[in-house]
């Protein structure tokens, strides 16, 4: 079905207005560094947990790995977590942390994921948001001396490395431009000559895809029609149909996610649900934290337009480090004002952090989400994806 409205690079985006419902809204990377618990969890009732044999999979978390981190977790019911990872550094730093501890492990199949769940322990599933950390200064740019121009064999080589390091899932751009192709700033640029190189390197690895959320609509299109088949998914997004915030993306290109087989996980920051180039001439500088509902309504949005196969969790949780780097949009090259607002970082009202994954699930429960809906969103999805990319 066409789309009936057109992309740009204010962060607009196509959607089909007969599949919508607009919502009236309130008037309207990850780091690592030192964090301990903190204390600003909004207070819950008693809470249900995942059920009994559910394996649950924190689809994207840029949170710092601590040993709090590890009780959140426990907390919230999850078993597995994708950590949003940089250069080979943060690799270094992660297995640091789990050699040292017997509760957790990196996992690289879903057999070992599998096996920690059924053993009590906590998996991590390493992963980069885009391919302009691993694949430039990290990598590449040590072998300037010898390729001065570039080359295409030195972008396997690096997504190799990383491999064996453990990475299992690969985004292509941050907001912004780089070798590849663009990300969320600019919608309407297609994939490079090296953006399809590294798209074929990453299924020949057998990593997963990740389009969309902050790579750009058309470089995403791109990336799936040279994926021939291969499965493509967008790790933490929202839908531009809600909330045209640039981060968000549209029907056309959920709908192609879901025809590889895909899934799209939802995102818990506040600006996506809420703030776009409308609400921040309403807004101003800062922008009212989204509700809890709001978020909801997207799960049942997605869930009418792709169908509950396609939706998973995809949280980008936080915790533990934005506190250390608020934000100032103005001077931002990667988010600009009608993008994010000004200061730290807001997630959802009631989802601040994985431990409050209990209020997600009661709160899609009450809208009448059944048990095996559930199931599927919160990992069985993720892992039917794993699984046929990763294999075994």
């Amino acid at each position: 079905m066409t789309s009936s409205r057109t992309t740009n690079g204010a962060g607009e985006h196509a959607s089909r207005d007969q599949a919508v419902t607009r919502r009236e809204f309130l008037g309207a990377t990850g780091a690592f560094s030192a964090g301990v618990l903190g204390s600003t969890w909004i207070a819950s009732p008693v809470l249900s947990q995942p059920s009994k044999g559910r394996l649950v999979v924190d689809g994207l978390d840029t949170s710092i790995v601590n040993d709090d981190f590890l009780k959140l977790v426990r907390k919230g019911g999850a078993h597995c977590v994708h950590k949003s990872m940089g250069s080979m550094l943060t690799f270094d730093v992660l297995h640091e942390f789990v050699d040292a501890r017997d509760e957790v492990l990196i996992a690289g199949t879903v057999a070992e994921i599998r096996e920690a769940h059924r053993d009590g322990k906590i998996s991590f599933v390493c992963g980069a948001q885009a391919a302009g950390g691993p694949f430039s200064s990290n990598e590449i740019d040590r072998y300037a001396a010898r390729q001065p121009l570039g080359s295409l064999r030195l972008i396997g080589e690096a997504l190799g490395k990383y491999y064996e390091r453990g990475l299992r899932i690969q985004g292509l751009c941050y907001n912004t431009y780089n070798i590849f192709g663009s990300g969320c700033l600019d919608h309407t640029v297609p994939l490079t000559r090296a953006g399809r190189h590294l798209v074929e390197e990453i299924h020949r690895h057998g990593i997963v895809l990740d389009v969309g959320g902050h790579t750009g609509e058309r470089t995403s299109l791109d990336a799936i029609e040279v994926s021939s088949g291969s499965i493509a998914v967008c790790t933490h997004t929202n839908f531009a149909a809600l909330n045209h915030n640039m981060r968000c993306i549209s029907d056309r290109l959920a709908e192609a996610i879901a025809r590889t087989g895909g899934v799209i996980g939802l995102t818990s920051m506040s600006d996506f649900l809420v703030r776009n180039p409308e609400t921040a001439k309403a807004h101003g500088p800062r922008s009212p934290r989204a509700s809890l509902d709001l978020l909801l309504d997207q799960y049942d949005y997605g869930k009418r337009l792709v169908g509950v196969e396609h939706m998973a969790l995809g949280p980008d949780f936080i915790w533990g480090w934005a506190e250390s780097l608020p934000m100032d949009p103005e001077d931002s090259i990667a988010f600009p004002p009608f993008s994010k607002d000004k200061g730290v970082g807001q997630t959802v009202e009631g989802y601040d952090n994985i431990s409050e994954l209990p209020n997600l699930i009661d709160g899609l429960r009450d809208r009448g989400w059944s048990e095996s809906e559930l199931d599927l969103m919160l990992g069985e999805n993720w892992l039917r994806v794993f699984e046929k990319v990763w294999g075994g």
